[in-house]
């Protein structure tokens, strides 16, 4: 028989042929064997496909599932005892026993195997015979996965992706196929909610918002019902009329959240679709703006304002979400994405420079940029570069003088120094025409005069105070007693011609008997100064008081009031007073003189008559005279802390801000933060040293100009006036009162000061502060009865009349006869203002007004101030009177119109550059006199404070920098428990403003709002100390608030803002903090000697390392350690 039965018919004569291949047949081969097996087969097949065996209970399914587990363990387990059985077979133990079953089983397993092997088998489709071969095979064996996930396997499915919406064979004109696509299944991940700081939500926060529109109303039938109809549901309406059935939901009557959790899926998240399409949407947005950016340089690349705004607009596209934004997680990936945007913007400043290579303004912003990019030694010699190339560049010199002293590792006070006074003669030289390779720009002369002024800034912050007021009187005497023989010649000889004069000892401007350069040359002409003896006066003034008063405090605090005492008192240079004998050896502090070579190359030239003007008024703001026609400050001479108090006066509310402060710190005052002490004016000395300018500088003014600065003079008289009258120390009140009284009469005698209504208040005012009203009253009746016939077309009138009425009306309310709310028609107030509206000689007040007097005053004041609003007048003081007469005889609600419609017009005229600076005082004074106005009103009667908070913020969106509507707001908001509209509010106007202002007062609020709550929760008894609502995470604002307002270019470089930062930290108990903060602050402001000295205070332990680094820097250093020890030895 043949070894395979596929070949046992083969012919004998076959195999004779093929002898060789005997050993292949099989001779044991039965057929009748091999049917039996076939037979058996079958059987089997036809049970298995039976449906009976089909329909398994889930126990039976899960009986076998655990059975075959069982078996699959007793399969391995004989596996092990083979190879155990085999390893002994090997090891020589070959006489083991056979029994027959063993053969059994064997003889069954072959027959298993040939039962598989006739059912198929699966083979390769390369390796088939004949084509005509079935390529199919069955697979009988059960797969449990089957009945216990209920699908099958993701593996075994056939995927495919259809290309296009089209079906082939289908007419496209009159037969479609509509695919219904499902969604595909996505693994469920389980989240945590997101808070307000993840990525994604500041991403969706930053993103731009898509427009929601309402959906249209549904239309009302012509007969209503009886019933309110409802409008349809939407997805009753959106769901089709047949819905779909599926195997869970045959009947159709499960909604879709139910086949969802019956299928084993969630239901979408809408909240990750919405964020994917806001995001698109804002990615979108973003792309179109960056193409139309890109179009409108490749048309115009010369256009800088379009470059400075494709720069600007690059922090835009980082913040925004999408393929624009950069890397967000830890520090050091925000550290990157920081420096990727810094690296963008330099690329787009570089492509904008070969486009534009004299753009000064493009080359500044490349050199801020590149700030922090580059070493500070390689950034300084580009600086020097570029002020080379552009040497007539006044903005350039500026930037690079602030460049200069924010360096703390090469600043030092004597390298920025030289570096003003290069940059004040090479400006001179260029506006003199020297320079001829660069002509002089327009406005040069004015941005000298504000480089030198921040030059005697930087020195008085910086403790040199000595030097500052030396600059000011080298250029007093430099301008105003200019010699004319030098007058022709370049500013570089005029300088030299002035040294001698300087040099010489004779006395400068606002010493005694100071004669001036011109006098001291013509005498030198005529051969030689004679100085006649001056007769000795009696020293009034006692000998310098003891320095150290209490010997017991500690060292650090004996240095504070050592260097206090000392900055208050020599602050101006010392001269050898010849009289006496003396000479430059005898000065105990050589830092005390000057030398011609500290101020020599700062010396500029001063022609136009309104700059020298302002370079005087300059000079006596620096003494701490007031000054309300200034403009505000920087924010590099922001250094004064009582720029912030918010302590309001009861018995003036509607003059508490007549002379509003400055935030600049004069010069003697060294404060630091938690000194509580104002003094009054300056020391005697000091006192002296302003009498005498005042008194050489009048002469050489115009009569107008004299008058303006005799009332710089009386105003600054009141202020000492008032301050003493709120220090509560009657002896020293007496004694200002008598010497300022003196000095008013001795101005008011002066010709041309005799008909100035301007004086002629401000000493009324004095007498009224003082407590005098009738004095006071008499004061203002005697200037009416000589000014008012000019009647309303007089500014200076106006405000007389103006200030008269509002202290009449304090004074009324003072008195308590307005406790109904209901001004009288017949007060004095009105008296006033329907005088000032007749425009006649004015008569004193004697009892009632008639109706029709103030029906004509009514009409007048309408006429007058539709016909001022063309003009480009001042006109505050108009319409504050209209206002304040409206209010008296209508209502708050009259003059609340007045006030509103006034505000309206000075915003729209603050456009024109032409009068922008009149119109920003009127404005401010305008919306000062309407608030102030509207809280009078709420104090005596029942008012809506939400019309108070309406003025006062649409004021505050136009002038941002304004302190007094600052601390107008402040007190209105410190009434409500709720803080949120208010700090809303804040982040609004410093968000879209530069100034620091708005940061510094957002500050003081939520610091107001912290020392109210401390004091509640230490007392025990909130009801019965403050009617607060107790809040927490204020400690955290407040710093994040500092790191906001810090992180601005003008924070930046605003010592104020780092004295109140570095004290609040460590007031707050955070010592190590504050010590950082200190060190942070000196990297942005090295020069401000307030800084150190409030570190002094506030790490008193590390006093000598401060003192070091005062000494290491050049700042002024009146009292050192050692003599502060010496004088305690003593």
């Amino acid at each position: 028989m043949a070894l395979f039965p596929a070949f046992s018919g083969i012919s004998d004569s076959d195999r004779g042929r093929r002898k060789d291949l005997e050993w292949l047949s099989n001779r044991s081969f039965r057929s009748d064997v091999a049917l039996n097996l076939h037979q058996r087969s079958a059987d089997r097949e036809t049970l298995s496909s039976s449906p009976a065996s089909l329909q398994k209970p889930e126990e039976e399914v899960d009986y076998d599932v655990k059975s075959k587990k069982k078996k699959k363990k007793e399969k391995k387990k004989r596996k092990k005892e083979k190879k155990r059985s085999r390893g002994g077979s090997e090891s020589g133990s070959d006489s083991d026993t056979v029994y027959p079953s063993d053969l059994l089983k064997k003889k069954e397993e072959i027959t298993e195997r040939v039962e598989c092997v006739s059912e198929g088998k699966f083979v390769w489709l390369d390796d088939l015979q004949t084509p005509t071969d079935q390529p199919f095979c069955i697979d009988r064996r059960a797969d449990p996965a089957n009945w216990e996930y209920r699908s099958l396997y993701r593996g075994d499915i056939a995927r495919y992706r259809r290309k296009g919406s089209s079906a082939l064979g289908l007419d496209s004109r009159t037969q479609a196929v509509c695919w219904d696509d499902s969604v595909q299944d996505k693994k469920r991940v389980d989240r945590k909610p997101e808070r307000y700081f993840h990525p994604s939500v500041q991403q969706l926060l930053r993103s731009d918002t898509l427009a929601v529109f309402p959906d249209a109303r549904p239309t009302v039938p012509a007969d209503p019902a009886s019933f309110l109809p409802l409008p349809p549901c939407p997805e009753l309406q959106a769901a089709s009329p047949q819905p779909a059935v599926s195997c869970v939901d045959p009947l159709g009557v499960y909604d879709g959240s139910t086949a969802l959790y019956l299928e084993g899926r969630g239901q979408p998240e809408p909240r990750a679709e919405a964020q994917q399409q806001t995001g698109a949407n804002g990615a979108a947005l973003l792309t179109v703006r960056v193409e139309e950016f890109n179009r409108k340089l490749r048309e115009n690349p010369t256009d800088t304002d379009l470059w400075m705004d494709f720069i600007r607009f690059q922090d835009t596209l980082c913040g925004a979400s999408g393929v624009f934004s950069g890397p967000e997680g830890d520090a050091e990936s925000r550290r990157l994405s920081v420096r990727a945007l810094l690296e963008r913007k330099v690329s787009i400043v570089e492509r904008a420079l070969d486009s534009n290579p004299g753009s000064v303004e493009l080359k500044l912003e490349r050199l801020r940029l590149c700030g922090e990019l580059w070493e500070p030694s390689a950034l300084l010699k580009e600086w020097k570069k570029l002020v080379f190339i552009h040497p007539n560049s006044a903005s350039l010199w500026s930037s690079y003088l602030l460049f200069t002293q924010s360096q703390f590792s090469t600043f030092s006070v004597s390298k920025v120094i030289a570096v003003y006074g290069k940059c004040l003669s090479t400006l001179s030289a260029v506006q003199d025409s020297s320079m001829v390779s660069h002509p002089p720009l327009a406005g040069t002369e004015e941005d000298m005069l504000e480089i030198f002024l921040l030059q005697c800034h930087f020195l008085r912050q910086a403790g040199h105070s000595e030097k500052a007021v030396s600059l000011f009187q080298a250029l007093l005497d430099f301008t105003f007693h200019k010699p004319d023989s030098v007058k022709h010649l370049s500013t570089r000889q005029q300088v030299e011609f002035f040294e001698p004069f300087w040099d010489s000892g004779e006395p400068w401007v606002g010493e005694r008997g100071a004669r001036g350069w011109r006098a001291w040359m013509l005498q030198q002409e005529r051969g030689g100064w004679v100085i006649p003896p001056e007769p000795e006066e009696e020293d009034e003034e006692d000998q310098d008081e003891c320095e150290i008063r209490d010997k017991t405090q500690p060292k650090w605090k004996i240095w504070l009031e050592v260097e206090a005492s000392r900055e208050a008192n020599h602050w101006l240079p010392w001269r050898p007073d010849k009289t006496k004998g003396q000479s430059e050896e005898d000065c105990e502090d050589p830092d005390r003189q000057v030398l011609f070579d500290d101020i020599g190359p700062s010396l500029i030239r001063v022609e136009s008559a309104d700059l020298k003007l302002r370079l005087l008024l300059s000079f006596l703001r620096f003494l701490g005279l007031p000054d309300p026609s200034a403009p505000p400050p920087c924010s590099l001479l922001l250094d004064d802390p009582a720029l912030l108090d918010l302590s309001p006066d009861p018995e003036r509310p509607l003059t508490s801000y007549y002379l509003p402060l400055t935030g600049v710190s004069a010069v003697g005052h060294m404060t630091y933060l938690s000194d509580c002490r104002k003094k009054a004016g300056l020391c005697k000395a000091g006192e002296e040293f302003v009498k005498n300018v005042l008194e050489q500088m009048l002469p050489l003014f115009p009569p107008q100009d004299r008058t303006a600065l005799s009332l710089c003079w009386i105003q600054y008289e009141k202020l000492k006036v008032r301050r003493c009258v709120c220090s509560g120390d009657k002896k020293r009140t007496k004694v200002q009162v008598k010497r300022s009284k003196r000095v008013a009469k001795r101005l008011l005698k002066q010709p041309e000061n005799r008909g100035s209504l301007c004086l002629w208040r401000e000493y009324g005012h004095m007498e009224w502060i003082v407590g005098n009203v009738e004095e006071g009253r008499r004061v203002f009746d005697t200037a009416l009865s000589v000014g008012g016939a000019l009647g309303l077309r007089d500014h200076a009138l106006c405000e007389l009349c103006l200030l008269y009425a509002q202290l009449e009306v304090e004074q009324t309310c003072r008195g308590g006869a307005e406790s109904s709310g209901a001004p009288p028609t017949g007060s004095r107030a009105v008296h006033i203002l329907t005088k000032l509206a007749e425009g006649a000689n004015y008569t004193p007040f004697s009892g009632q007004i008639t109706p029709v007097a103030l029906l004509k005053a009514r009409k007048a004041y309408e006429q007058a101030v539709s016909a001022a609003a063309g003009c480009g007048k001042p006109r505050s003081a108009l319409i504050g009177c209209f206002g304040l007469f409206q209010y008296l005889t209508v209502g708050v609600d009259a003059a609340d119109a007045v006030f509103a419609e006034a505000r309206v017009r000075l915003m729209s005229s603050l456009s024109s550059s032409a009068e922008s600076d009149v119109s920003l005082r009127d404005c401010e004074a305008v919306c000062v006199q309407h608030v102030e106005l509207l809280r009078l009103h709420s104090s005596i009667s029942a008012f809506p404070l939400s019309r108070l908070r309406l003025a006062l913020t649409e004021a505050l969106t136009h002038l941002p920098c304004s302190a007094p509507l600052w601390h107008l707001y402040l007190l209105a908001e410190s009434r409500y428990h709720s803080a949120g509209r208010a700090r809303r509010f804040f982040h609004s106007v410093a968000r879209g403003n530069q100034s620091i202002v708005p940061h510094l007062f957002a500050v003081t609020a939520e610091q107001q709002r912290k020392q109210q709550l401390d004091s509640v929760m230490r007392s025990g008894l909130p009801a019965d100390a403050l009617s607060a609502l107790p809040e927490t995470g204020l400690s955290n604002r407040i710093r994040s608030l500092f790191e906001v307002a810090v992180a601005t270019e003008q924070g930046a470089h605003c010592p104020l803002l780092w004295r109140m930062y570095m004290n609040f930290t460590v007031r707050n108990g955070d010592t190590e903090r504050g010590r950082g903060i200190f060190y942070k602050a000196l990297q942005d402001v090295p020069w401000a000697k307030g800084l150190y000295v409030d570190a002094v205070q506030l790490f008193p332990e590390r006093v000598q390392e401060f003192l070091d680094l005062l000494v290491e820097k050049e700042l002024r250093l009146r009292a050192p350690m050692e003599e502060v020890e010496i004088l305690l030895e003593e």
